[in-house]
């Protein structure tokens, strides 16, 4: 009788190993690629957030400080007159809106008016808020940045009949306009343009005759 030949065991081949190795390497890869991606999307999504948080805070004290304004002429730390509300375009060196607001919560008691001198500037590639604690004479407090990467600020102003002005400079000192529309350029990305209501300000008064 014949012994059975012995069964050879199954096994890989090096081509097989090699093969295997090389489709583990292409998934692994993909993984990772796939893996990076997402994070640079988390990333860009939590970026745009941000930004869309930082021009939402910077509408809402504008919407604040706006719809609160006050008809109130005032002195400045040079002791000259300034109207109740205007507006320069002059650069960095000097604010691109002025005014007074009411409703300066003052829960400390501290001696000091409920109206607050704000101005607005666009320096050095942000746009700041300032307030003073006093409305004639005094110096301005700290800026707070409200918006960074800021190129230039444009604004336009809606007057007592209903029409938008590029400018503020009216004959009447105590004179507010009804709207202010501002569009803020900053660099790579789109143009925003926001629109405020400003708070009844005192009726346009009709010029004097002259030589009566």
């Amino acid at each position: 009788m014949t012994a059975a030949p012995a069964r050879q065991e199954a096994g890989f081949t090096l081509i097989e190993l090699l093969v295997a190795l090389t489709i583990f390497a292409m998934l692994a890869g993909a993984g990772v690629l796939l893996l990076g991606n997402s994070v640079s999307a988390q990333a860009q999504v939590k970026a745009r957030l941000d930004d869309m948080a930082a021009v939402q805070r910077a509408a809402g004290a504008l919407s604040a400080d706006l719809g609160q304004a006050v008809a109130r002429i005032t002195r400045t730390q040079s002791g000259t007159l300034a109207p109740a509300f205007w507006s320069h375009r002059d650069g960095e060196g000097a604010p691109v809106l002025q005014f007074v607001r009411g409703g300066w919560d003052n829960l400390g008691d501290l001696p000091r008016p409920s109206l607050q001198k704000i101005e607005y500037w666009v320096r050095q590639g942000r746009l700041e808020r300032r307030g003073y604690a006093q409305l004639d004479g005094a110096a301005g407090e700290e800026p707070a940045a409200l918006l960074e990467h800021v190129e230039d600020v444009t604004l336009r102003f809606r007057d007592q009949q209903g029409k938008w002005r590029d400018d503020w400079t009216p004959s009447q000192p105590d004179l507010l306009p009804k709207a202010v529309e501002m569009t803020v350029m900053r660099s790579g990305e789109p143009p925003v343009t926001l629109r405020f209501l400003v708070a009844p300000g005192p009726a346009e008064r009709a010029e004097e005759a002259v030589g009566a």
